[in-house]
């Protein structure tokens, strides 16, 4: 692996790539430290012990997110989540608005989704740095904490931090674009896991605590988490690298007085075509309802009820966090792979068919049923791995809601990062990560 990154930074382009995405990363660290203007911090951090106290796994799934800013209130409190939002919103659109459905089929159509999903990010980002700015000029309605964070709550006071948080989510998302079309990896994907991985020696330093504290806690119990992370981790490689190869037959053609084609190749097709999306985009929703509820005044006889009833943990929080990772596999499957559009590729390209299957609307059946039968594996083991952990570390006492997902959004992102690396290799002749051979699920 030290070969590798040493051959990795020989390549110009490669370096460039790696040393610009190293940077772009670090000034997003160094922005989750700046706190907001006129905040009191040890009222601040009084106010989040107590929150946390009503509403741990959610605040702690929101503020890991962001890499520790949000329970900070820095200028990138907000995260890159508002862009999570607004790009779940505007693909759930686009599948059920026919005009949107239309202009994402056009040649510069994504152009201007991927613009509309910008203004939504804004949109979002103004209405949450508005509830951020009420809370925090008036915690006692939601925690009974006596005194102010704020110092000074005036007008002027709300409108710069609301200016402040939706500027902070406007440069991370711009941080991102410029990674994914100028670096090495996903640029949002990587963030999100910069913000997991910065809050990895506080989760350790949490574990052991709960090791030498905490009398359902011992070493069975320890053995227990550490062999859960492992299998959490093979099985996310597994199932990432899978692939269903489906054979494709070339038909020859006679060109002058050469013949070609007649070849045999596959059409893989991935076992978990979606990626880490389905996480993301699950915990994203997830957590919304618990949110809303923990910051509603705590005399209110239903939010009591309501708040038991969809509490992290509870059988109908988990059941509908599985469904909803169900769900976000078939449907960001759909948006990745047209069944149809490949069909008409096969034919059009080299004259290919599946042996045994009429070329044209039989193939694009053939090849949507085949991929609705290998996703469905896939996202049982997303879902089962995202819930399992919340159940264990709940009976334990130990960890949140964030310990399965995490684990697949880091595995997820850094397979992929990777892979984009081992491509830059391979095509320099250079040795990769694997000696014999490229990443098997990444083969084209």
């Amino acid at each position: 692996m030290i070969k590798a990154f040493q051959n990795a930074l020989k390549i110009p382009e490669l370096r460039k790539r790696l040393i610009f995405t190293a940077l772009l990363l670090i000034i997003y660290r160094l922005g989750a430290h700046i706190t907001l203007p006129g905040i009191d911090d040890q009222a601040l951090e009084a106010f989040f012990e107590q929150l946390m106290e009503r509403g741990g796994n959610v605040i702690g799934f929101i503020d890991l997110f962001s890499g520790g800013a949000f329970s900070q209130m820095t200028i990138f409190a907000l995260g890159i989540q508002p862009y999570i939002s607004a790009s779940i919103i505007m693909q759930l659109l686009a599948v059920m608005v026919p005009s949107l459905e239309k202009l994402s089929k056009e040649p510069d159509g994504k152009k201007k989704i991927t613009q509309y999903t910008r203004y939504g990010t804004v949109a979002l980002s103004i209405i949450q740095g508005i509830t951020i700015s009420i809370v925090l000029r008036n915690p006692e309605q939601i925690t009974g904490q006596v005194g102010q964070i704020v110092r000074d709550p005036n007008l002027w006071w709300h409108f710069l931090v609301v200016l402040t948080l939706t500027a902070g989510t406007s440069f991370v998302m711009w941080l991102g674009e410029q990674i994914t079309e100028r670096g090495i990896g996903q640029g949002i994907s990587l963030i999100i896991t910069v913000g997991i991985i910065a809050g990895l020696p506080s989760g350790v330093s949490t574990v052991f605590n709960n090791l030498f504290t905490n009398p359902r806690f011992g070493i069975p119990q320890f053995v227990l988490l550490v062999g859960l992370i492992v299998i959490a981790v093979m099985g996310t490689v597994f199932i990432t690298l899978s692939v269903r190869k489906i054979p494709v037959q070339y038909g020859r053609q006679i060109r002058g007085r050469r013949v070609v084609g007649g070849q045999t190749s596959h059409l893989p097709l991935r076992v978990n075509a979606a990626g880490m999306i389905p996480i993301i985009f699950a915990v994203t929703l997830i957590q919304f309802p618990p949110t809303v509820l923990n910051l509603l005044p705590r005399d209110w006889g239903w939010v009591t009820g309501a708040r038991a009833l969809i509490d992290p943990g509870t059988p109908l929080y988990l059941t509908v966090y599985a469904l909803l990772i169900i769900g976000f596999t078939y449907f960001y499957t759909a948006v990745q792979i047209n069944p149809i559009q490949m069909a008409e590729d096969l034919q059009k390209y080299g004259n290919g068919f599946i042996p045994g299957i009429r070329p044209g609307k039989q193939t694009a059946d053939y090849i949507n049923t085949t991929l609705t039968r290998i996703t469905l594996p896939g996202a049982i083991f997303l879902a089962a791995i995202a819930v399992i952990p919340i159940i264990i570390t709940s009976q334990l006492g130990i960890g949140n809601m964030v310990e399965g997902a995490s684990i697949l959004i880091v595995v997820g992102v850094v397979l992929d990062t990777v892979s984009q690396i081992e491509s830059y290799l391979t095509m320099r002749h250079y040795e990769g990560f694997l000696k014999d051979r490229r990443l098997r699920g990444r083969r084209r």
